[in-house]
């Protein structure tokens, strides 16, 4: 409380000072009219009103100024004579003036600060919906892997001696794939704690090459699905985009994985990169069955999806949800949609951290 009326009081005396100054260069070298030397004070007064707290900064400045005119720039000079005619006009339309705008200015900065409440509780709920929505796509899709590693051990266990190898090779082959989902279950739960801010959601963000992210994401992929096809298209023009690089291979791997899995397709997908003015798109495209259209509006949610598949308890829920967390948390767009042939989803990274346009296109 101190330290804010000290830098108020600092704030009115050089607003005034600098008031008085430029007063007395007026006066000696453009014009002796008492009356423009009040504006340079009404200025001054205003600005006080407006970016100081309370009556009191500028009930004072009204004083001052009015000593100022009267004494500097008032026959007789440097004399203060309040039986002037015009003073007590001059005095209240001062006083008047500030009291408006202090006015103003109090309730203007009153509801900027209801509206600042109001938006950090929406975007506090925002995250506590988001919180939620994890937490069921997580005990959806680790419970289901989980307790299949341990039927299947059980099996193998109890039944070992009776089993021939082609079956124990497959039941082994199933506990690896249960193992690699809930693996990459726990890359994406570990992706969204390099996510500083748990309400504005913000990400360090340094000058990344768009080619070496998209080779990367795909060379880590095909680690765990080697005989996956993967047609790659970046510009040939060198791209430098601000993002967080780890996050951003991590939503092309869900979104690659996703598709590979959900698909019902063996033919090869398409991830392209394409360059705007503005930010920059990425593309993965599958040629499969295409997405129910009843599950995209809640497709990001978090909402476990029954997708069809064969595989169908490797839900989409948290790795997608996860992607859009990742995505706005770059101040970019993400969205999934039909095309002719199969499914896309594509997301866009503004080339300037402060700005992100939406884009549909594709």
């Amino acid at each position: 409380m101190n330290k804010l009326l000290h830098n108020n009081t600092l704030f009115t005396l050089t607003l005034l000072g600098i008031a008085t100054a430029l007063a007395f260069l007026f006066f000696s070298f453009v014009s002796e009219n008492t009356a423009n030397i009040a504006l340079l004070y009404i200025i001054a007064q205003i600005l006080i009103a407006r970016y100081t707290n309370g009556y009191l900064h500028g009930l004072f400045s009204s004083v001052f100024s009015v000593i100022c005119i009267n004494f500097f720039f008032t026959y007789p000079f440097f004399r203060l004579n309040f039986t002037l005619s015009g003073y007590p006009v001059t005095f209240i339309g001062m006083l008047i003036i500030t009291l408006l705008t202090t006015a103003t200015t109090s309730r203007l900065k009153k509801q900027t600060e209801i509206l600042a409440k109001q938006e950090k509780q929406v975007q506090i709920a925002r995250q506590e919906s988001l919180r939620a929505n994890l937490l069921r796509a997580v005990s959806h899709d680790l419970r289901t892997p989980l307790t299949s590693i341990i039927g299947t051990t059980s099996s193998l266990l109890s039944d070992g001696s009776i089993l021939s190898d082609a079956e124990k090779r497959e039941l082994l082959e199933n506990i690896e794939n249960d193992s690699s989902w809930l693996l990459n279950m726990v890359e994406n739960l570990l992706s969204v704690t390099r996510i500083n801010d748990t309400v504005t959601h913000q990400v360090n963000k340094t000058p990344e090459i768009v080619e070496e992210v998209v080779a990367e994401a795909v060379q880590r992929l095909k680690k765990r699905f080697p005989s996956a096809s993967i047609i790659v298209h970046v510009p040939t023009d060198y791209l430098l985009i601000p993002m967080d690089a780890i996050l951003i291979e991590q939503v092309l791997i869900n979104l690659l994985e996703n598709a590979l899995i959900h698909s019902g397709s063996s033919h090869s997908l398409e991830l392209t990169v394409t360059d705007h003015p503005d930010h920059v798109t990425f593309c993965a495209k599958d040629f499969g069955h295409g997405l129910n259209p009843d599950v995209i509006p809640d497709i990001f949610s978090g909402i476990c999806h029954n997708t069809g598949s064969v595989d169908s308890h490797k839900g989409m829920g948290i790795g997608l949800s996860i992607c859009k967390t990742i995505i706005d948390a770059h101040n970019g767009y993400i969205e999934a949609k039909n095309h002719t042939n199969g499914a896309l989803f594509l997301f866009t990274l503004p080339k300037e951290e402060e700005e992100n346009i939406p884009c549909s296109q594709k």
